[in-house]
């Protein structure tokens, strides 16, 4: 059954918007001067949050159910603008840095692929017309036995 998501933003003033959802706290989104006052993310910046935090949170969640102790994780997302208007994403480099003590690179890959090809919505629109390219760090990883 398909599920219907709501957003909604609310003007405050030249360029600043607030951002809501039905479940969430307020976003602020701006531009810097001289349009806006740069009070919150530009919405570019925004649409880099959301893949970040939808892989994020699909991957820690993969890593758990793998009995992967994840101590600590991020993931910075960046993205490189076409020149020309409409300024839309060309590629968006993903780097995650997963730490724990005793981790498998193997896990880490495979919640990876599976978050990019199966689990996380936002990887899946973007990757039909962006080139993404991920980069992991794995720290903490346990020397195999000599």
């Amino acid at each position: 059954m398909a599920e219907e998501l709501a957003a909604r933003v609310i003007w405050k003033g030249k360029l600043e918007f607030e951002g809501r959802t039905d479940f969430g706290q307020p976003i602020a989104i701006d531009v810097p001067p001289p349009e806006g006052d740069d009070h919150g993310a530009k919405p570019m910046e925004l649409l880099l949050i959301s893949l970040a935090s939808c892989a994020g949170q699909i991957i820690v969640s993969l890593l758990r159910k793998m009995r992967q102790d994840v101590r600590g994780f991020s993931l910075t997302a960046k993205g490189l603008k076409q020149a020309e208007h409409p300024r839309v994403f060309t590629s968006i480099r993903l780097d995650v840095l997963v730490s724990g003590p005793g981790l498998d690179p193997a896990a880490v890959d495979k919640a990876l692929q599976l978050a990019e090809d199966k689990y996380c919505p936002v990887f899946a629109m973007l990757k039909k017309s962006v080139d993404i390219r991920t980069e992991i760090t794995v720290s903490g990883v346990s020397d195999p036995p000599a």
